[in-house]
């Protein structure tokens, strides 16, 4: 008998709503119309409007080091090309990789 592949559980906007409110200073928002997280009024993150990924804040090269490493996790649309973003696939993300963006992010609004 085959042996089976642990599956990790699924990431969801839930999971990084969890990790994002554990962080101090973080209120949950709303921008462009979809839920959002904001630390000291800086937006950290949002639901992107797919519904599919999260747009976390990420300064550039930190971006690229994400995007070399994980792109089936991470991910740049032309929209946000000239600006500190990164998307994050929340079906091809880990809980650990989601927790380190979020936590990065929340450093940056404090910088």
């Amino acid at each position: 008998m085959a042996a089976r592949r642990s599956r990790r559980p699924a990431v969801t906007f839930e999971t990084a709503r969890e990790i994002a409110l554990r962080l101090p200073g973080v209120v949950e928002a709303t921008s462009y119309g979809t839920p959002a997280f904001r630390v000291r009024k800086k937006l950290l993150a949002r639901l992107h409007q797919d519904g599919d990924a999260l747009v976390v804040r990420a300064e550039f090269d930190a971006r690229e080091a994400l995007l070399r490493a994980k792109p089936k996790a991470f991910f740049v649309t032309d929209h946000y090309l000239a600006h500190p973003w990164v998307l994050v696939r929340l079906a091809a993300v880990s809980r650990n990789d989601l927790t380190d963006v979020l936590t990065q992010a929340w450093r940056d609004c404090h910088g």
